[in-house]
């Protein structure tokens, strides 16, 4: 399913996907991606991300860093150049929502994770998220964190089902995010039913 080694996905009922680290060439698809995962949410009145996307401006920054990756693969080519999914994965806690107290150091922080239209419903944030998991226990830290919308429950109770813990919810005027989840680096230990493993939407982690 996954290979923390060689970023390989293989699934039965696709072929194999890459998981890579994003460069500057895929930016335009990045952003197609991440527009249409927002058109497709403040569509259905969910605000979580501006309706037009994200610049290339919050983007650039996390190819540069090379903390964004892509997954993409020559049989399964997304429309429009875009990618199958993307992901960021850093040590970057937002301040406005992790505490002192939460030692924002042990954790890792998923960010920007959507998944495009054509492969919705067939598990790729479940893998990518295992994937994130994994790379929390190879780094020695302890957590793999997210925030997303406050006001989602359905993609709440997504994360549920996938052994996150609601930490607890900041509620920012200026913020559509806040509500906080974790769980260990440790993606064995969270089997649950596959039916309770399907993707919601295909936009997953602020």
């Amino acid at each position: 399913m996954y290979s923390e080694s060689s970023n390989t996905l293989q699934r039965a009922d696709l072929s194999s996907l890459t998981l890579r680290t994003a460069t500057l060439d895929d930016l335009p698809g990045v952003l197609a991606l991440l527009a249409e995962a927002a058109g497709w949410l403040n569509g259905r009145g969910i605000r979580q991300w501006p309706a037009g996307g994200f610049p290339a401006a919050r983007i650039e920054p996390l190819i540069a860093e090379r903390t964004l990756y892509v997954l993409d693969g020559a049989e399964d080519a997304g429309e429009g150049g875009m990618p199958a999914a993307t992901v960021a994965l850093d040590g970057h806690a937002d301040p406005e929502f992790w505490r002192r107290s939460d030692h924002p150091e042990t954790g890792l922080y998923v960010h920007k994770l959507a998944v495009n239209r054509a492969f919705s419903g067939r598990g790729l944030g479940e893998t990518l998220l295992d994937w994130a998991a994994l790379r929390v226990a190879a780094t020695g830290r302890r957590w793999l964190r997210l925030d997303c919308s406050k006001d989602n429950p359905a993609l709440q109770g997504y994360y549920r089902g996938l052994g996150f813990r609601h930490v607890r919810t900041v509620d920012l005027p200026h913020r559509a995010s806040g509500a906080l989840f974790q769980r260990a680096g440790d993606p064995t230990a969270h089997a649950v039913p596959r039916a309770r493993r399907r993707l919601p939407a295909h936009v997953l982690a602020r």
